[in-house]
């Protein structure tokens, strides 16, 4: 769809415009009615962040897997862990929790919570992404994030 801004009055170009913005994470807006097809040009290309609500998933998760693993004996059973993780998908409303990147992020954010190094945090790393590769380099990156 291409606006031909010249024909808009400035009211109605700028309704577009704050539409267009309000609808984007990020976005910032300039009143400047010359620059207004910059403005657009900049809000379509800026990239959203993560939602609030997988954010707070995300922390459930790294919240979770901290609580878990600091109360854990050894040969815990990670069928619980599983089941754990599961109920807190669901009260979020995330499906297929276990193919989603944010749970295996969350994890890693919780292992590095829970202060697990070394062998241990391997281990873990192993067997809660299941020997998948994609899943536990994503444990890795929430073990590496700086939050």
């Amino acid at each position: 769809m291409r606006i031909y801004w010249s024909y808009l009055k400035p009211s109605l170009a700028c309704a577009l415009v704050l539409g267009l913005s309000a609808s984007l994470n990020g976005c910032s807006f300039s009143d400047s009615s010359a620059s207004i097809s910059d403005s657009t040009s900049s809000i379509i290309s800026s990239p959203s962040s993560i939602s609030g609500k997988s954010k707070k998933y995300q922390n459930d998760i790294a919240d979770y897997t901290m609580a878990y693993v600091k109360s854990a004996v050894p040969g815990a059973d990670y069928n619980s862990f599983l089941k754990g993780l599961s109920d807190i998908a669901a009260k979020e409303g995330v499906t297929n929790w276990d193919q989603d990147s944010l749970t295996y992020l969350g994890i890693g954010k919780g292992l590095k919570k829970a202060k697990v190094e070394g062998v241990a945090y391997e281990t873990y790393k192993k067997n809660f992404a299941k020997g998948n590769a994609k899943f536990m380099s994503a444990i890795q990156d929430g073990y590496e994030s700086e939050e």
